[in-house]
């Protein structure tokens, strides 16, 4: 399994959640496809391939063959440098090599390069760097090259739906007259009950209905024999059995009528078989439309991606496809530009909007030495960047295939109704043909009135609703997510993480800042804490030391001024002294002053206290007298105690696992309102401590941002990495919280609880649905028309309730 490779096929042309099933075994029975898992929500089919035995032209061949197709993008690329007659072929080789290419054809007359690609698996970028590579060149025309995938995509998507529209029309403008006039001697016979119906009335039903019966259902039939075609049975089947059943019968009525006989009896059902292929139209449409919705998040992570990009390149600014952008290029980033690739700012400060990537609202300040990530927007200075990621290895590019990959996979409680649907049809057409049967015999009735009842059967049920159940409110639940800047990387996660009853968190990075403030300054009585801090900071500045680091910023905050060090001197562990104005200054800990021959009697006390407390503690003293203390912590993040409140409101428990010493850990702790600690802790251990935390009976959600989390973040029931930590962390957890904020922790729980309440109302529904409205046909208490309605409705029901996610609020 080392070899395989993963791939993602947005899928187009399916109906049903069986459509997806019908799909999903044509791909599996396609030569080096291990596994596949097709999803009818979110369109798309992911397949795992043995890359040596596999060329993803033979899956795409299949998916065509089973009568559904791939989203494809055709790009023509301007070619030079061909010379040879044999350039054209090799070019060909070069670019059918690429993987996700379905064909490519070279003209040599006109040197272009037509090719077209499966979306999300080839793009521009992959092919003008194939042709490079093959050795020549593509000519760049301002605008003439655009990534066209996710345009392509969305194409097909709006294809389809106008398709399904068109259809829908047909569908009203036959049916309506068909039901009006069929309708209109029912009323009549009402009055005159001796009234006999009209041959002319049968033979303009007729008329009416076929195009409805072999136009707009022609859809259903071809879907019922592609699934017969491999062993399985769908929704098509049900609707094509039921309705012909009414058509083909209603014939045979007019047909004997017409010759004069009356065996068949005189009432005809065509205005019956036109309404369910109509109304099922209709609630496929607004499905189809529901559904659309329910991927907007993604769609508007790929809005993010500019197009163009501007870059000095020989040290002139040029505007190129923001996909041929290179790691190094310096990028020009104009106020209200959006930014083309993930990179340090060199050059200009602006505040930037990275709303749609953390879910931060506020713009965040950016200068020189600060990261920017591309496709967030330059409010209103101008930039130059360095790009340091680009393309796939953008921020942005990552999350949209995390964002696929969640929206495609498929979650643990989605298994009852998939072994449902997988027998589902089977018995629904057993479950007719038995009231149908029993009708006829033991019910007494005629043959009309049976094959009514089980015509009503064939309707109602609706497997899509069980389908779709699952899946559309995993799309919608981690597409919010995204919008918040939560991450799950799979349906898994969004699952397992509402079930969590504890959370472990690192400290260093997670709870605290990363990095020591100061926190106090406690000056001697004829002192200020100003004069005290400005004098540490001036003798500080000498140093490079984490600590003196500190110290120098807390004064620069507070615009002290600083004056120059003379004879600068370091004593690494214990301090630093300088000369300031003919005074010798020392600021250090206070064994050390204490060897030097400070007088310390006073300050011992204080100081103990905020060492209690879990603080550094430094000494300032001025020509061998101490005027001051500053006391340094890793501070907690000013959100964290907010954030373990939230989480215990929520009924879970935190625990903290630390490499940090007991005292400042319980200091931490005692701070953020931590349940439990563990301190002392090496980077091998924390896996064993959540694994004891398993042992517990507790289901763990770990939180970290540094790679010694990895190990644990891997052993954890939910791994979850803080966005603003190391990539490590984040390519191991199942759960990117996008920005540094630990109050998106409780967000993302109350998110995956509420998508998970969502996906329990939508399986009640579906299951109590069909136990109750398929009983209810055979009792013979469900004219076909009303089941057809009522099929419609349920699917539309699960899929409107999964989008009221988009309106979450944390």
């Amino acid at each position: 399994m080392a070899e395989t490779r993963e791939v993602v096929l947005p899928i187009v042309g399916m109906t049903c959640v069986n459509c997806a099933r019908t799909v999903e075994r044509a791909l599996k029975r396609t030569p080096g496809v291990l596994e596949a898992s097709v999803n009818f929500a979110a369109e798309q089919a992911v397949v795992w391939l043995d890359p040596p035995a596999m060329d993803i032209r033979q899956a795409v061949e299949r998916i065509r063959a089973a009568g559904y197709d791939v989203a494809t993008a055709t790009v023509e690329l301007p070619v030079s440098g061909m010379t040879r007659p044999d350039d054209a072929h090799a070019l060909e080789q070069a670019l059918r090599s690429v993987s996700g290419v379905l064909e490519a054809t070279v003209n040599p007359a006109t040197g272009r390069a037509g090719v077209t690609y499966v979306v999300g698996l080839a793009s521009l970028r992959g092919l003008i760097q194939a042709v490079r590579e093959a050795g020549y060149e593509v000519v760049e025309t301002a605008g003439e090259l655009e990534e066209t995938g996710a345009d392509a995509e969305q194409a097909a998507r709006e294809a389809e739906l106008a398709r399904q529209r068109r259809r829908l029309l047909v569908g009203l403008a036959f049916t309506l007259p068909t039901f009006w006039l069929s309708m209109q001697f029912d009323l009549l016979h009402s009055v005159m009950p001796g009234m006999i119906r009209p041959l002319l009335l049968d033979w303009m039903l007729l008329l009416l209905s076929t195009p409805v019966q072999f136009g707009v259902g022609w859809d259903f039939y071809r879907g019922a024999y592609r699934a017969l075609r491999l062993g399985t049975a769908n929704m098509d089947v049900l609707v094509a059995l039921g309705t012909s059943a009414a058509y083909f019968y209603s014939l045979a009525v007019t047909l004997a009528l017409t010759l004069g006989s009356t065996a068949l009896g005189r009432h005809t059902y065509f205005e019956t078989a036109a309404v369910i292929i109509t109304l099922i139209v209709l609630g496929k449409y607004l499905e189809a439309r529901a559904k659309g919705r329910a991927s907007e998040a993604i769609r508007a992570l790929i809005a993010l991606q500019p197009e163009r990009a501007r870059v000095l390149r020989d040290g002139q600014e040029i505007e190129i496809p923001a996909g041929e952008v290179r790691v190094g290029d310096l990028l020009i980033v104009r106020p209200g530009e959006r930014i083309p690739a993930d990179g340090v700012v060199l050059e200009g400060r602006s505040a930037v909007d990275e709303s749609m990537m953390t879910g931060e609202s506020l713009p965040v300040e950016k200068g020189p030495g600060d990261r920017v990530l591309g496709g967030t927007i330059n409010q209103h200075g101008l930039l130059k960047v360095e790009a340091t990621h680009v393309g796939r290895d953008t921020v942005l590019a990552g999350m949209i295939r995390m964002v696929r990959e969640a929206q495609g996979s498929r979650a643990p409680i989605q298994r009852l109704a998939d072994q449902v649907s997988a027998v589902f049809v089977p018995i629904v057409m057993a479950v007719a043909a038995l009231t149908f049967l029993g009708w006829l015999t033991i019910g007494g009735a005629g043959f009309t009135r049976a094959m009514v009842n089980a015509i009503a059967v064939l309707v109602v049920a609706c497997p899509c609703a069980m389908g779709l159940a699952t899946p559309t409110a995993i799309m919608v639940g981690t597409g919010r997510g995204a919008t918040m800047g939560i991450l799950f990387r799979s349906a898994q996660a969004l699952e397992q993480l509402g079930r969590a009853t504890v959370i472990a968190l690192d400290k260093t990075g997670t709870l605290t800042q990363g990095r020591p403030v100061v926190t106090e300054v406690i000056p001697r009585a004829d002192r200020t804490p100003e004069e005290v801090l400005a004098l540490a900071a001036s003798v500080e500045q000498g140093s490079e030391h984490l600590l003196a680091q500190a110290v120098v910023e807390a004064a620069r905050t507070q615009g002290l001024p600083l004056e120059k060090p003379l004879g600068f001197s370091a004593w690494p562990g214990r301090g630093v002294a300088a000369q300031l104005n003919g005074s010798v200054v020392r600021v250090g800990k206070i064994s050390w002053l204490q060897a030097e021959g400070v007088a310390l009697e006073e300050w011992g006390e204080a100081t103990r206290a905020l060492q209690e407390k879990g603080r550094t503690t430094m000494l300032v003293a001025r020509d061998g007298e101490v005027i001051g203390l500053i006391a340094l912590a890793d501070a907690l993040k000013p959100e964290a105690a907010e954030a373990i409140a939230a989480l215990h409101r929520l009924g879970v428990q935190t625990v903290m696992i630390t490499g940090d010493n007991r005292r400042t850990a319980e200091a931490i702790a005692h701070q953020a309102g931590i349940d439990r600690v563990f301190a002392e802790v090496l980077p091998a251990e924390k896996a064993e401590i959540v694994r004891r935390l398993q042992g517990e009976g507790h289901r763990v959600a770990m939180v970290g941002d540094g790679v010694n989390d990895a190990p644990a973040l891997a052993q954890a029931d939910v791994g979850i990495a803080m966005g603003t930590g190391t990539a490590v962390a984040m390519e191991t957890a199942d759960v990117t919280l996008m920005r540094g904020d630990l109050r998106l922790l409780p967000q993302a729980i109350r998110l995956s609880r509420g998508t998970m309440r969502t996906i329990r109302q939508n399986l009640f529904w579906a299951f109590f649905y069909n136990v109750i409205l398929i009983p209810v046909a055979a009792m013979g208490l469900l004219h076909p028309m009303m089941a057809a309605g009522a099929m419609a409705f349920s699917s539309i029901f699960v899929v409107t309730n999964s989008l009221r996610l988009r309106g979450f609020r944390a």
